[in-house]
Formats: structure tokens, C-alpha cells, sequence
């Protein structure tokens, strides 16, 4: 990445002030301005695709503070500080597009997906009324009626909506199945439920579940976390025996989580099985597909994955992750139409007008709970324009054939990893093996012992700054690696690198 000298402004206009940008005065010295941005990003997209790149300049907070001037001053700097602001943050910035980041479940930087962001940021829009965004609003209702449909051909005539993340995502599915049981919860409250309301998740989702629980009242302790099998699975026979149980005490059970794609092992509860006791019992089904939603793009790969999807009430998806639309860019979808402005509508009259001259049925504000939204539907938009329902099919079948490469090159070494299980997804855990720990018999003890390794061999990769693989404990296992292709950017030839990179910098641990 250049330093800052490579983005010098004209002599005339350097120490020019924003008071000489448009709407201020006339447009050159915006033109040069601009365009110097553009340059700082344009060289750092380069340098995030070049291999022989570092994906970080890892500094210590207390370092990084010295080398960083963040202090916010009483009157404005030069335009040419800000120009060379602009260039040390990313300098600094970690190139999570690098095809050697395997660190986040959301990796890569789609070139088209970030045109559209863009051009969001320039528009500058809120998505709350078509008033103020027409063409915006319009794409939001095309792209997320197509999402349905992939969903299931029941679901074209439901209701979607735009989040701010998985977990908000998540948030919409709760709230709205509390309000289908008890309507008039909107306007009574919890007077309204004439005993305690139970939910009910894997013990391997993600937090948001429970957190739904905490922030909407129930506690903690009635988000019921359902034991899962060895590979990561929700037991649907131990589902049934807590709403059993939870029933005989008087409460009551109404909203099932099912994950398809954990957080951390990428697996895939059994859908139909769930389905069919939430039928039984009379609860609400909500799947959150945040991170394996873009298989239901796959013709090879969705099923039996996500067999199933089309019998729940709603779905989480995340285009951010698997699909690597631009962060953040999270949908939540309902197969019943008018659930979302019924639980959530506030009837703001300076917001909502009735009497508008369009059809107001296109203002999406009055549906969720946060009024203004950001605009992450052009981006989305976007990148399915240039690809295509088949180019999002090729790309979700080629990060699956990668981490299979990958599982088949672990299994090549066992001298020097070892696989944890077969993966679903792209998750891929295992963990490294040292030199002087290679001879050991695999035991608790030497699991333990791996597990030491974890984040010394991380700190080695951070500081070399070649390469980044995330890792973490769950409840049977302590730290292991887990890897994540998500990023269109990966090679063969990178999975190799990464495999030996870590031999290179952890044998002697």
C-alpha cells in the first residue's frame, strides 16, 4: 500500500479548506479532491488482491494510538490532511478482501457489490418512504419477492424487509411471532399473557436467539437451549421433550430457532423434523439462515441442507456473508403478508401520511422498528444484475469444492492437522499439530495441549501479517481453527499456502 506522498493535491489547492469544496464554491477543486480518494481506493483494491501483499500492519493499540493522529480538532485541517487521512487508515486497515483472510464468516470484496456502495453513500438516502427513494424502494421489493421464491413457490406473496444485521434479523422474526399468538400484546403488554412465553434454539446458535429473549422480556432463562449431536445438529426429540416438559408447567412454548449454518461449525439443524413437531405443538418456526442461506442458491448443495426452508413461518438471510455482498446486508422474510406493519407500525402522521399521491403501500418505514434505514438493497441489487442467479449457483459451488479441497489436503497431512469432522459448509475445523506433539496419541490430553497452541500460532500469523484463521472453544472441545471460504478471491493454491504457512510458523510451538 503507497504512503501518503503518493496522493499529493495540486500546490494551489492543498492547504485549501471543505469551506472550498462544492456547495461552498465551484466544482475543480472538488474534482481533485475526490479523485485523489479515488486513488487511495483504487491502490488499496490492488493491494488487496496482490498475494504478495500482507493482509495487516499489525501494531498494539498503544502503538497504533502513537502512529495515528485520531485527536478531532478545534478548527479544520488542510484538504491534503485529509487526503493523507484518508490513505494512513486503510494502511493500517486490515485487507479483509486478501485472498489469505479465512478469519470472518463474511470475507472478500465483491468489486461490483462495492460500485454499489458506492454510489449508496452518494445518493445519501433514507429508506423509509418512496417519496424520497422510488427506484430504491422498487429494487428492495423485487430483490426480496426473488429471495422468497427461492425460498419456496408459498412464500412469493409474504412480506420482506432489509435489517441492520443477522441478529435484528433474528429480532423481527421473534416480535412477529409473538404478536401472531397475541395481537393485542402491541397495545396491552405483557398483561396480556396469562402465563410465561417459552422459546426454544440449539445450544450451537448464534447468541442474537437468546439474546431476543433478554432484550423482549422473557429472561434469559426461558430462551431454552435444545442439546445437539456431535455434528452440531439441534435433537429434535429433545426439542419435543422441553416444550413437553415446559407445558406441563403452565407455560407457554411459541417460537422455535432453527440454524441453518452455526456460527461456528457450520452446521445444519434437520428442518422437516422440527417442522413437524412446531406443527404439532402450534409454534411458530423461524430459520436463521444468516450465514447458510446463499446454499438455497445451489441446485447441488441446498438440499438436504436446507430441505425443508419453505415450511417455516420465517428465514433469516445474509447476502453479506456466503453471497459477499458488501457488509452489512441482512434480509429477514415472512411467508405471512402484513405481519411486519401490523407488529411493528407506529402510524407516525408526519411520516406516513395516508393521503399521499402514490400508492403508500410502497412506504416501508412504518414496518420495522428503527424508522430510517440505511440503503443496502443497491449493492445487492447490483451484484445480482452482474451475476445472475447461475453466477451466485457457480460461486456458492465453487467455496464448497474449495473447503472440500481443503478437507481433503488436512487429510493428507495427519501428521500436522487434524480434522475435527466433515464439514456441511465452508466451516472447516481442525487443528494444527506442532512438531513435538506429532507423536502423541490423540487424547484429551493432546487436545488440551492443541488447544494452547491456538492463540500463540494466531499471534504469529498476526504479526507476520500473512495470514488470518480464526479460532475459538465450544462446549466439547478446547480452541480449535476454524476456516472460512467465503471470498471469491480464493485459490487452490491459497488453501496450500495457508497449510503451509501455519507449518511454517508453528512447528517449533
Amino acid at each position: 500500500m503507497p504512503n501518503t506522498s503518493n496522493y499529493k493535491l495540486n500546490a494551489a489547492i492543498a492547504n485549501s479548506k471543505y469551506t472550498d469544496l462544492l456547495p461552498y464554491k465551484d466544482g475543480s477543486t472538488t474534482n481533485e479532491f475526490l479523485q485523489r480518494i479515488v486513488d487511495i481506493l483504487l491502490d488499496f483494491v490492488k493491494a488487496t488482491n496482490d498475494r504478495k501483499e500482507k493482509i495487516l500492519d499489525f501494531h498494539h493499540p498503544e502503538e497504533m494510538q502513537n502512529l495515528l493522529d485520531l485527536k478531532v480538532p478545534e478548527k479544520g485541517v488542510t484538504l491534503q490532511q485529509l487526503v493523507n487521512d484518508c490513505a494512513t487508515t486503510l494502511k493500517y486497515q486490515v485487507k479483509t478482501g486478501h485472498p489469505h483472510f479465512f478469519n470472518q464468516l463474511s470475507c472478500g470484496l465483491d468489486l461490483v457489490s462495492m460500485a454499489g456502495e458506492w454510489l449508496t453513500a452518494t445518493a445519501n438516502t433514507n429508506m423509509f418512504t418512496y417519496e424520497i427513494a422510488p427506484v430504491f424502494i422498487l429494487m428492495e421489493t423485487v430483490v426480496m419477492t426473488h429471495m422468497r421464491e427461492i425460498i419456496g413457490c408459498n412464500w412469493k406473496n409474504g412480506d420482506s424487509i432489509l435489517a441492520p444485521g443477522g441478529s435484528i434479523s433474528n429480532l423481527y422474526a421473534f416480535l412477529a411471532a409473538r404478536h401472531k399468538m397475541f395481537p393485542n400484546y402491541k397495545e396491552k403488554g405483557i398483561a396480556t399473557i396469562q402465563g410465561q412465553l417459552v422459546m426454544f434454539t440449539s445450544d450451537q446458535s448464534h447468541y442474537s436467539v437468546k439474546s431476543c429473549a433478554s432484550v423482549c422480556g422473557l429472561g434469559t432463562d426461558n430462551c431454552l437451549m435444545v442439546p445437539s449431536d456431535v455434528n452440531g445438529r439441534m435433537i429434535p426429540s429433545e426439542l419435543e421433550k422441553l416444550i413437553v416438559e415446559r407445558k406441563a408447567k403452565g407455560h407457554i412454548p411459541f417460537f422455535v430457532c432453527c440454524t441453518s449454518g452455526t456460527t461456528v461449525l457450520g452446521s445444519f439443524d434437520p428442518i422437516n423434523e422440527i417442522a413437524d413437531i412446531c406443527e404439532t405443538y402450534g409454534l411458530w418456526l423461524h430459520v436463521d439462515a444468516a450465514w447458510g442461506g446463499g446454499l438455497l442458491l445451489s441446485k447441488k448443495y441446498r438440499h438436504p441442507r436446507l430441505s425443508g426452508v419453505e415450511r417455516a413461518h420465517s428465514v433469516t438471510w445474509n447476502p453479506h456473508k456466503l453471497q459477499g455482498a458488501l457488509l452489512q446486508c441482512s434480509t429477514i422474510h415472512f411467508k405471512e403478508n402484513g405481519l411486519l406493519l401490523s407488529c411493528n407500525s407506529m402510524s407516525a402522521d408526519y411520516l406516513f401520511m395516508q393521503d399521499k399521491l402514490y400508492d403508500i403501500q410502497y412506504d416501508t418505514g412504518d414496518k420495522v422498528i428503527q424508522c430510517g434505514r440505511h440503503n443496502d438493497i443497491f449493492k445487492l441489487w447490483l451484484q445480482w444484475r452482474a451475476k445472475g442467479d447461475e453466477g451466485f449457483e457457480k460461486h456458492m459451488d465453487r467455496l464448497m469444492e474449495l473447503s472440500e479441497y481443503m478437507v481433503k489436503r488436512i487429510k493428507e497431512q495427519p501428521d500436522k492437522f487434524y480434522l475435527i469432522m466433515e464439514p456441511e459448509m465452508v466451516n472447516v475445523s481442525f487443528w494444527y499439530i506442532p512438531t513435538r506433539l506429532r507423536k502423541m496419541p490423540h487424547t484429551s490430553a493432546r487436545e488440551a495441549e492443541l488447544g494452547k497452541i491456538c492463540p500463540i500460532l494466531k499471534a504469529r500469523m498476526m504479526e507476520s501479517g500473512t495470514l488470518m484463521v480464526g479460532y475459538q472453544p465450544d462446549d466439547r472441545r478446547p480452541n480449535f481453527f476454524r476456516n472460512i471460504i467465503s471470498s471469491a478471491a480464493v485459490k487452490e493454491s491459497d488453501v496450500d499456502f495457508l497449510l503451509a504457512e501455519m507449518d511454517r510458523l508453528g512447528h517449533n510451538l
